[in-house]
């Protein structure tokens, strides 16, 4: 039997390559006779750069940029010399992942150290870029990446504004006559949100509380976010609002969408294409696939439903080993997957769940791997 894994980071536990060998020696374990392939996988967010990083052929190169507060930080981004690509997840300088909830001021936040990526890529002469927008922390419309480009922010008084969501509502007017992007560059964001910018289902209201802004601050900020985004329809002609994917990543999409003019792909669709994840498809008999947790939001277009729906058309069938499941992950069944299962086989706090995270997915590997082999040996005596 030839099995693919393909699988994406268990978040706080264990990385996509983690993952993958965790399966894969379960599987293993269960009947040694099984050729087990890995793809490590991402769809936008944290460590979506680390894993293309291997398919592109590429290296990590470190660069000094800041966090969401301005603080100095290291982040490092895929870089292919020869292609002159690079790849970079958002994450890596202003995730939500580098702060600890107590720690977070949404309000401050800036993507300021995101467009300093940027240009450092461009400074390497890039030709294509490719930026995930997974994990964002900030809620800034992309307001950082613009000043990083040489914009401008002022209020009615003429004082220069720093670019976080607190200023968005005191933007008088914008100077772009700094502002400078290469256009020649093919930029492309890996997201799989749709999101618009504004309204009920926009950046603020829809991932506004996991960043920490509180609910009574939605209908302001929100408001404030039209404000901007009228702001940049005056000064550089576009309307954020009209792309589908402007509310990603605290309103980035829409900076990238409308005035970098970029094109928009899903994270894991960019992933199989540079791992060629299809064409191995036509050789599997069986593929695993799993994440954190999978649960409703797994069917707007994360790894496990992204394999699924490149498997399904090659009637190839997957099982999904996940380390919990959530509500309304069962449509996942309708799009190609048998099975699906998570690592938690009894009940335990999450720093538990994490601590025993590798040896639990590897059981659930093995467990499942004894299940297809005794189904197999039935069929042939």
């Amino acid at each position: 039997m030839n099995i693919l894994i393909a699988c994406d980071s268990f978040k706080g536990c264990m990385s996509s390559e983690q993952a993958c060998e965790c399966m894969k020696k379960g599987l293993r374990t269960a009947n040694p006779k099984w050729r087990v392939e890995t793809y490590p996988m991402a769809d936008g967010g944290e460590g979506f750069a680390q894993v293309l990083c291997g398919y592109i052929r590429g290296k990590m190169v470190e660069v000094e940029t800041v966090d969401l507060l301005g603080r100095r930080i290291k982040a490092r981004y895929a870089w292919n010399e020869e292609q002159k690509l690079a790849v970079l997840d958002v994450a890596s300088c202003i995730g939500l992942n580098l702060y600890e909830r107590a720690d977070r001021n949404p309000l401050a936040a800036s993507s300021f150290g995101v467009g300093l990526l940027m240009k450092d890529a461009l400074r390497r002469k890039c030709r294509k870029m490719i930026i995930g927008l997974g994990g964002s922390g900030s809620n800034d419309g992309g307001m950082g990446i613009l000043k990083a480009f040489g914009a401008k922010f002022y209020d009615a008084q003429r004082q220069l504004l720093a670019p976080n969501a607190y200023n968005l509502e005191r933007i008088a007017f914008i100077d772009k006559r700094g502002f400078s992007f290469d256009r020649d560059v093919e930029l492309i964001v890996a997201c799989d949100v749709k999101n618009r910018l504004l309204g009920k289902n926009g950046a603020t209201y829809t991932f506004g509380r996991q960043k920490g802004i509180f609910p009574s601050q939605m209908k302001r900020l929100d408001t404030a976010m039209a404000h901007y985004n009228q702001k940049i329809d005056q000064t550089f002609h576009v309307d954020m609002d009209a792309f589908e994917g402007s509310g990603a990543a605290g309103g980035i999409g829409g900076v990238l969408l409308g005035v970098f003019r970029a094109s928009m792909r899903p994270g894991i669709e960019v992933c199989m294409d540079y791992a060629r994840f299809p064409e191995a498809l036509d050789k599997a008999d069986l593929v695993f696939t799993g994440e954190g947790q999978t649960d409703a939001q797994t069917l707007y277009g994360k790894v496990p439903y992204g394999i699924a729906k490149v498997a399904s058309l090659r009637h190839v069938p997957v099982v999904c080993l996940s380390g919990a499941l959530g509500a309304g992950y069962e449509p996942l069944y309708k799009e190609g997957v048998i099975g699906i299962f998570s690592t938690a086989d009894r009940a335990m706090d999450f720093q538990t769940a994490l601590s025993c995270g590798k040896e639990k997915l590897e059981a659930l590997a093995f467990s499942v791997g004894k299940l297809i082999r005794g189904i197999e040996e039935i069929k042939d005596e």
